[in-house]
């Protein structure tokens, strides 16, 4: 039986284990840090893509927490409306859902050593290595290793496996902004719960949601043209990150400046980065998925969908080929995809860096062209949302 080793227990690592034991694949999740993500980051919203791809491990979109987000609109700071859409598909029985970050790896991580899937934590891989009869080992920091027949780096942005494979690679690409974000209680906006308000705000973004009347959740992305060094980031202590955060919305329309005092806990800022190409996915019996292969600007909302959507495709490829032909193939599905969304996310992150010459561009000529596409979008196929993978048919040119 094929065994593999995945190197991360994120989002990515246990769905992929949970779908390559539906193909009849066992897999052990190692993760490096010596205790769980409960409690880590901010919330993330699934596209119905990736929920349509969850699916295929048995996960349905009740079952994860968190609540519907069918609808977004985007303003300017002015408060002047620009686009609106809706997150639904006619004749599609989901739309788009947000949930805490630390709720999604509870509940994947939960539902596969449910499943009887080892989770291993304090494994940091440090190497690996390949033999010709079809093994291979991965080896950590703690003086241990582990054996199998095809090594899987889900481990995200900063992937040790990915210098394994090809020590050449890419750094992650700053994007030219910061993020952050946090949950407000006990302030009231205007918009229905669920929906989505993106504000292109004067001086940075701002996006937030109600998920019921008092109980809302925000991020924001601040422009700053250097990426930031730990040390860096480490100065904007809890008071100085929320008084600059008060100061890049003060001069805008809409309600940011309120739901940032209502937060007692502001998550501090980071550096967001993507990839906009790595050249080797796979090497022998190793191979990337996820962020370690094709991080992507959380400006595109496709993050975790994208992890998931790999996850589920590399099981199907394993199932049907040997393992060099499986990651030849996963990686002929993929890549086209992926890439093109990271161009796109790149671009919507560029239109929040504006200045006053580009910000009228956008607000008076790109955005309305924006706006009636989105009036006409449920009439079209959407090539990132209507997605499908298919599990039962054998893996062809196609998903």
């Amino acid at each position: 039986m094929t065994r593999a080793l995945i190197v991360g227990a994120g989002i990515t690592g246990p769905v992929t284990a949970m779908a390559l034991q539906r193909a009849g694949i066992e897999s052990t999740v190692y993760e490096a840090h010596d205790r769980t993500a409960d409690g880590v980051g901010a919330f993330l919203t699934l596209a119905i893509n990736g929920l349509h791809a969850l699916e295929h491990v048995g996960i349905g979109p009740a079952t994860l927490g968190g609540f519907d987000t069918p609808a977004m609109s985007i303003r300017s700071g002015t408060g002047r409306r620009l686009a609106t859409f809706a997150s639904g598909r006619p004749g599609s029985p989901f739309v788009s859902r947000t949930l805490s970050r630390s709720d999604l790896y509870a509940r994947l991580r939960d539902e596969a050593v449910a499943r009887g899937i080892r989770i291993e934590y304090g494994k940091q891989l440090v190497d690996s290595h390949s033999t010709p009869g079809g093994t291979v080992w991965a080896e950590f920091a703690d003086g241990t290793s582990a054996e199998g027949n095809v090594l899987i780096g889900a481990d995200g942005l900063h992937s040790r496996t990915r210098t394994l494979i090809d020590p050449s690679c890419p750094e992650p690409r700053y994007t030219g902004l910061l993020d952050t974000g946090g949950y407000a209680h006990g302030v009231t906006v205007t918009e229905p719960d669920g929906q989505f308000t993106m504000m292109f705000g004067k001086k940075a973004f701002f996006g937030y949601l109600q998920r019921r009347p008092g109980d809302v959740w925000w991020f924001a992305n601040i422009p700053e043209k250097k990426q930031l060094s730990p040390t860096g980031l480490a100065g904007f202590t809890p008071e100085r990150w929320r008084a600059e955060l008060t100061d890049r919305f003060a001069g805008d329309a809409g309600p940011a400046t309120d739901i940032i005092s209502a937060t007692d806990h502001i998550v501090p800022p980071w550096n967001t980065c993507d990839l906009p190409h790595v050249d080797r996915w796979s090497a022998r019996s190793t191979v990337l998925i996820g962020d370690a292969a094709h991080a992507i600007s959380p400006s595109s909302g496709q993050g975790a969908s994208l992890a998931i959507e790999d996850g589920v495709m590399l099981a199907r490829c394993l199932r049907d080929s040997d393992i060099p032909s499986a990651l030849r193939t996963f990686e002929r599905l993929r890549r086209d995809r992926v890439q093109k969304l990271i161009v796109q996310a790149k671009r919507t992150s560029d239109m929040k860096i504006a200045n006053p010459l580009t910000r009228v561009i956008r607000d008076r000529l790109v955005m309305p062209l924006v706006a009636r596409y989105a009036r006409n979008a449920t009439e079209r196929p959407d090539w990132i949302q209507d997605y499908r993978i298919e599990w039962d048919g054998p893996v062809h040119g196609g998903a």
